[in-house]
């Protein structure tokens, strides 16, 4: 145990600042630091955000139930992991001319889904592929 004075010579002397610790321990605990690179250090890290990437699942129109309950049993964990799942479905041939197949494979994919989601983007049909994009429910 350091009196006060002293702790204070000692840190204007390295020219450094004392800071109280545990003001709630008996005796209180202080130490001798850079408060202005203490206080840079907890602002960075209370500012790092998780970075949230895109998962893509493809899937196709003809695609079986079994094979559609893997693609969202992906789709959930994706989800569960914080980051977002982009759903693509590409038509081959003449499968375009019956674009209400492919979207009724999407409205049965986020029936299966559970409400643990937001959709970001509704399915759009751009071209000759459907695209939908998902995000967790913050």
């Amino acid at each position: 145990m350091v009196p006060i004075a002293e702790a204070l010579r000692k840190a204007e002397e390295s020219g450094l600042d004392l800071v109280e610790v545990a003001p709630q321990a008996a005796p209180p605990v202080c130490r001798i630091m850079d408060f202005g690179k203490y206080k840079y250090q907890i602002s960075k890290k209370t500012s790092q955000k998780k970075t949230t990437d895109v998962k893509e699942v493809k899937i196709r129109v003809r695609i079986d139930t079994h094979d559609l309950e893997l693609k969202v049993k992906n789709i959930r964990r994706f989800l569960d992991e914080g980051n977002k799942a982009k759903i693509t479905m590409y038509f081959r041939g003449r499968e375009i001319v019956r674009p209400e197949l492919g979207m009724s494979v999407f409205t049965k994919l986020t029936e299966m889904l559970p409400g643990k989601f937001q959709i970001e983007q509704p399915a759009k049909l751009e071209g000759n592929h459907i695209t939908m994009v998902l995000g967790p429910k913050s």
